[in-house]
């Protein structure tokens, strides 16, 4: 008796200091984001930006998406969130919807590596420095 194959797509995204894990199943669009509905965990405009992998390659109803996320601000998750999504993607659709994701924006394929510059030591930020009298 021959099992029964459940495919599962795994990929990952990260931004800044946020890491994002994704999950995609065959299913009816359900995105559950660390346990909890994808429009209970961000808000309208970030829930927006998630989606955007989604509406571009029209894929949104086909698959149940489970996320784990962790790391950074709400904004860096969401852009940690929408990248693993699109990778997954990519991976079941092939190289042509990979070309659209770039040409629309190239940081849902490619991680954007750039990071919050390090306080240095006897200053009060990354760059300033502390102030100097002349007399």
């Amino acid at each position: 008796m021959a099992a029964k194959k459940n495919t599962t797509i795994q990929a990952t995204g990260k931004r800044k200091t946020s890491v994002a894990r994704v999950s995609l199943n065959k299913g009816t669009g359900v995105i559950r984001v660390n346990n909890e509905d994808l429009n209970s965990y961000f808000d309208t405009l970030v829930e927006m930006k998630v989606r955007e992998p989604l509406t571009i390659s029209g894929l949104g109803a086909k698959f149940d998406i489970k996320i784990s996320v962790f790391g950074g601000g709400v904004q860096s998750q969401a852009e940690a969130v929408r990248q693993a999504i699109a990778r997954a993607l990519v991976e079941v659709s092939g190289e042509e919807l990979r070309k659209t994701f770039v040409d629309y924006d190239r940081s849902m394929i490619i991680t954007d590596t750039r990071f919050k510059e390090m306080k240095k030591p006897n200053n009060s930020s990354a760059r300033s420095k502390r102030q100097k009298s002349y007399r």
